[in-house]
């Protein structure tokens, strides 16, 4: 069982390469392998973290999503300001709010076991739901890549109390 501590963040300004994309697709790979590069062309970086961030489409029901819904996916950094915004490189908001912050252990191959989980398993018995924001991995010091299965990574799950 993992237990996710509750986090409240403030807003948080992103610099990154992005694409819509759908979970058929699983493109991140690519989109990894153009971010990766040019990361350093990114000035105002706030650490030496990355973000993965997943933006579904507003007032999305979780039933109605399906492997084929369209979403955006970013290979990301935070920043202090959007001053400077490298060429083909967008940017985004995390909006402040509260989530659900759990680690996952292991290679993006086991990712789909927490993934289940924590939609299958942690949510429904939560007094939480979804809310309309970013859902993000905060790739750390301990995110050594996705095939080393001593790699550590955040999901940061976007969550409001259940109404």
């Amino acid at each position: 069982m993992i237990i996710p501590k509750i986090a409240k963040i403030e807003e948080r300004k992103i610099i990154g390469v992005c694409l819509t994309t759908t979970q058929v697709d699983n493109d991140t790979s690519i989109l990894w392998s153009k971010f990766m590069p040019r990361h350093k062309e990114i000035s105002n970086r706030i650490g030496t973290h990355f973000y993965s961030l997943q933006k579904y489409p507003l007032n999305l029901d979780a039933k109605k999503f399906t492997p084929k819904t369209k979403f955006e996916r970013w290979a990301a950094v935070e920043v202090s300001s959007f001053d400077s915004v490298p060429n083909e490189m967008q940017k985004t908001l995390i909006e402040a709010g509260t989530y659900a912050v759990f680690v996952h252990k292991g290679t993006v191959a086991q990712f789909a076991k927490t993934f289940n989980y924590i939609y299958t398993t942690w949510l429904p018995n939560s007094i939480y739901e979804i809310d309309d924001r970013a859902h993000f991995e905060f790739l750390g010091d301990t995110y050594y890549g996705p095939n080393n299965p001593e790699s550590e990574e955040e999901i940061w799950l976007p969550i409001k109390k259940k109404a």
